[in-house]
């Protein structure tokens, strides 16, 4: 099967697949491995036939240079997002190395307020998704000091039964959310750029009541910056939402996209009733495009 391309229908994708998947059940690893690289490279087979040669650890799994857990659920919004971009030529690589994009940029933040990430005795990770971040964060941390938590259920047993960490369903309303212990960090990334102003403030009050004292609460929202590009007009508060988001697992009434600026971040701070100083708050942080703020709980 030398010599294939990725320049072929959906029917010859899933007849590639189909051969993949009889090879593995044959034993013939270069087969199956030459046979699921090409039904990789379509779009229709590519997420199923990424995933088998990670099970399998097939030549060419990405867990060969990402050095995670590379496994990607069907359901994750993050990886369709990715797939369905016009500038994405490579949507598997992208995907992975976002989530590392990520991890670095948590790390510099956390040295600049001198709390190390390595240095995090217990760390959750708040509205998760599919493990795009999570997996490279057990590389820094090891499972056993992450845990996971979101509100789509699928998304919290990928993250058990795939990457190994604990986790617990969330709740659409805030004060539904039972916190199982305190965390040293909570990292809380595209939560508030997602908020409808009902629920901004009560999600931020729940979230600080989640942190350990002495520990941090990092969270991001659209700036004034992100609002700029997107050409939408704050209120007087400060604040604008829109009913659409990138998720189809949640209403988009209670989770669509919301910018916020500076001011009313601080306000919602002073509303908290419980002792937080801000140590950060730093302007298009992650991704070049959301504000980064780090929030201690005295």
């Amino acid at each position: 099967m030398g010599g294939l391309t990725a320049d072929f229908d959906d029917r010859q994708a899933a007849l590639y697949l189909a051969q993949g998947q009889a090879a593995l059940q044959a034993g013939d690893a270069p087969a199956a491995t030459a046979a699921l690289t090409a039904a990789r490279g379509h779009p229709v087979t590519r997420l199923e036939a990424h995933n088998l040669m990670e099970r399998h650890q097939l030549p060419g799994a990405f867990s060969e240079w990402v050095g995670v857990n590379c496994e990607v659920s069907p359901q994750d919004d993050i990886f369709r997002f990715f797939a369905g971009h016009p500038t994405s030529v490579n949507p598997l690589r992208d995907y992975f190395a976002d989530g590392w994009r990520t991890l670095s940029e948590l790390m510099l933040l956390l040295e600049s307020v001198q709390r190390p990430l390595l240095g995090a005795g217990s760390f959750l990770e708040f509205a998760s998704g599919h493990g795009r971040f999570t997996r490279h964060l057990v590389k820094a941390l090891g499972a056993e000091r992450v845990t996971v938590s979101d509100v789509v259920p699928d998304a919290v047993a990928f993250a058990r039964d795939t990457l190994g960490v604990p986790g617990f369903l969330s709740a659409a309303r805030p004060e539904d959310v039972a916190w199982p212990r305190r965390y040293g960090v909570v990292f809380v990334l595209s939560l508030f750029s997602h908020l409808p102003r009902s629920s901004w403030g009560r999600w931020l009050a729940r979230l600080v009541d989640a942190v350990e004292p002495g520990g941090l609460l990092v969270f991001t929202t659209h700036g004034t910056e992100a609002a700029r590009r997107a050409r939408v007009t704050l209120d007087a508060e400060g604040y604008f939402f829109a009913p659409s988001s990138e998720s189809t697992a949640i209403d988009a009434q209670e989770y669509g996209t919301a910018f916020t600026d500076e001011r009313f971040v601080q306000a919602r701070m002073a509303e908290l009733a419980g002792p937080v100083e801000v140590l950060r708050w730093a302007p298009m942080w992650f991704w070049h495009h959301q504000d980064a703020w780090v929030v201690r709980r005295r």
